[in-house]
């Protein structure tokens, strides 16, 4: 697995301090994992940060040790601490936060759990800490939203071998097979590719159940005329990837053929419409009044895409406007999925994604495979 070089890592920390900074933020709790590796390089199921100033203070336990000794080493501005063998990640957090008692920190409440917040504030009473933590949303999150130069390497490389996957995948959904062993060949193929492992459950609706816009595979026998929707991705070095393809299992009748036609229409739009200072809601309304165009704009009933990076679903959220929330305007360096549909219950339905980077001037796609079968 490669991992960003140290120099990309410290940049990275530096734009945060930047940002806690603006927020008058001494420093910030991390306990998002994703928000971890972006910036430490630091993979694991468990860990913590302490952000501060002048300090990256990288927590883990006892299964990490040689993993937290290899990113110090590599990286000499992240000071690591091992957790006592039975201590909680919570204690841990404590005692690294004491001798920074009177600084004000952040901490991240989407991440944070009700629980681990309120053994850290008793935790920090007991030892005379203020002020309380401040909550600081998507302190991280904001710098992760526009890729750097190696992750945007990353992401090009990913899009290519997951539109390898799907041309060898496209060509086998025979009639005959059962969703779950569509779902099992694709699984491996990813593997074949280089993946490390599927950036979510693979997706094999066929039939009356391709209606489902998040179908689980099961033991349904793909029947010729079927509608199929696959919807896969995998994980390289840590970046996520995730594509959707409709087919036709046999000869294509008028009305299947028409509606993938008109979905990719909507797509086409959707990626038109992609270009910095452009608001997402204006690339899903691209989507979504193309497929109205066509009299099917009740069958679209999701966004047309999301942020793609560390997780399969992050900022920017490409859908209609929520009350109350305004996403900010894409910018170079965004990589997002675009992915209109249409569902129809009892009859099936037809979903096309591919992933879709921010430049300087519009987009480009990361993903290219046949999109009409």
């Amino acid at each position: 697995m490669r991992i960003a070089p140290p120099d990309r890592l410290h940049a990275r920390v530096k734009d945060v301090r930047a940002s806690l900074a603006a927020r008058h933020l001494d420093g910030v709790v991390v306990t998002s994992l994703a928000n971890i590796a972006y910036l430490t390089g630091f993979f694991a199921s468990a860990a913590a940060l302490v952000l501060t100033r002048d300090e990256v203070i990288l927590i883990g336990d006892s299964r990490y040790s040689e993993s937290l000794a290899n990113r110090a080493h590599e990286c000499p501005f992240i000071r690591p601490r091992q957790l006592p063998i039975g201590d909680s990640y919570e204690q841990g957090l404590v005692d690294a936060l004491i001798p920074l008692r009177g600084a004000t920190l952040g901490f991240e409440p989407d991440h944070l759990t009700v629980r681990r917040h309120r053994y850290l504030t008793r935790g920090l009473e007991k030892i005379g800490w203020e002020p309380p933590l401040v909550g600081c949303d998507g302190v991280v999150e904001h710098h992760r939203s526009q890729k750097d130069d190696w992750e945007i390497a990353v992401l090009r490389d990913a899009g290519a071998r997951l539109s390898n996957v799907a041309k060898c995948i496209l060509s086998n959904v025979l009639g005959g097979r059962t969703e779950s062993e569509v779902a099992g060949q694709i699984d491996l193929e990813l593997r074949r590719a280089g993946f490390e492992r599927a950036a979510f459950d693979t997706i094999v609706a066929s039939g009356a159940n391709a209606a489902l816009p998040h179908g689980r595979a099961g033991q349904r026998r793909i029947e010729p005329g079927d509608l199929v929707v696959l919807d896969f991705g995998g994980v390289l070095d840590g970046y996520c990837t995730d594509l959707s393809r409709t087919l036709i299992v046999g000869p294509a009748g008028s009305r299947e053929r028409l509606v993938i036609e008109q979905v990719v229409d909507a797509q086409r739009a959707a990626f038109a419409a992609v270009r910095p200072g452009a608001a997402p809601e204006s690339v899903d309304e691209a989507a979504r009044s193309t497929l109205a165009g066509y009299g099917i704009a009740d069958a679209f009933t999701h966004g047309t895409g999301h942020g793609l990076g560390l997780e399969v679903h992050e900022a920017p959220r490409v859908s209609r406007v929520r009350a109350g929330q305004t996403e900010p305007p894409l910018g170079p360096g965004m990589t997002l999925t675009l992915e209109p549909g249409a569902y129809f219950p009892g009859w099936g339905g037809v979903r096309i994604e591919d992933d879709v980077l921010v430049t300087n001037d519009g987009a480009e796609w990361l993903t290219d495979a046949p999109r009409i079968l």
